[in-house]
């Protein structure tokens, strides 16, 4: 717990604005994928498919991952539990990043998983900054 508030208190003062851009725009680009994700069923099916899991397992797999990047997309995007539901996107991310060297590499989604993946480990460790929704409700309690 005094990890946690130490690294909140460094990002507190090393807050820029373009941070919380970057956090917002990693939050959109989530919620965007969960969206081609859930409209696009068959593609994802492709990329399990390549990876060599089963049917029920990629049935399960494709809820959770369109599930968690819609809502944890939205969460990262307002700074609301930040840390908390990148997490949950970790195993996401890097599972997309390995899945390329399971199955054919396409070096467009190994770009965006990577960047995407590096950003994610980048604000579990910064937190959320100042321009969101945690550090509201923390000033005013």
């Amino acid at each position: 717990m005094k990890t946690v508030v130490k690294l909140n208190k460094w990002a507190n003062l090393h807050t820029y604005v373009v941070i919380d851009t970057l956090r917002i725009m990693t939050g959109l680009f989530l919620v965007l994928k969960g969206i081609q994700f859930a409209t696009q069923t068959r593609y994802l099916e492709d990329i399990l498919g390549s990876a060599g899991t089963s049917l029920g397992a990629s049935f399960i797999l494709i809820h959770y991952v369109t599930m968690s990047h819609l809502c944890g997309g939205v969460l990262v995007a307002f700074g609301l539990l930040t840390r908390l539901s990148l997490l949950v996107q970790l195993p996401i991310l890097i599972g997309a990043v390995a899945v390329n060297f399971m199955g054919t590499m396409n070096i467009d989604n190994m770009l965006q998983a990577s960047v995407i993946a590096l950003l994610a480990i980048f604000f579990i460790i910064y937190g959320s900054g100042k321009h969101s929704v945690d550090y509201s409700l923390k000033m005013n309690v």
